[in-house]
């Protein structure tokens, strides 16, 4: 009868250890998804952010190009004011791919932390 309550003990044990290894998995899932979740709509809120600064952004530069079209006299003020256009033009994309350059690394970071968390456990 001894062997048969050990072994019932040794049954127990084992299901406990066994349902506690399917809880924590089921937690570390839970975390990825929701991270994962997280990370999606920070880049929809990034992405909708981003078009809404290049939208204002472009928009300024086209009033700013139609001021000075109307400030101008002659072919050399237009020839200046060109390539004055030319440099905010140049201005511009430099600070955007700036911006989206560093958002990438951001992105790569953060996607990076949420897997490392995910395969640490």
């Amino acid at each position: 009868m001894a062997g048969l309550s050990e072994a019932r003990e040794l049954s127990d044990q084992t299901t406990a250890d066994a349902a506690m290894g399917v809880a924590k998995a089921n937690i570390n899932t839970l975390n990825f998804v929701f991270g994962a979740q997280r990370l999606l709509l920070a880049e929809f809120l990034f992405a909708s952010n981003e078009m809404l600064e290049r939208t204002r952004s472009e928009m300024h530069l086209l009033a700013e190009f139609v001021a000075k079209m109307a400030g101008v006299h002659s072919v050399s003020g237009i020839r200046e004011m060109a390539q004055e256009c030319a440099r905010h033009q140049i201005d511009f994309a430099r600070r955007d791919s700036e911006r989206l350059f560093n958002h990438g690394q951001r992105s790569i970071e953060t996607a990076a932390k949420l897997l490392g968390r995910r395969f640490e456990s």
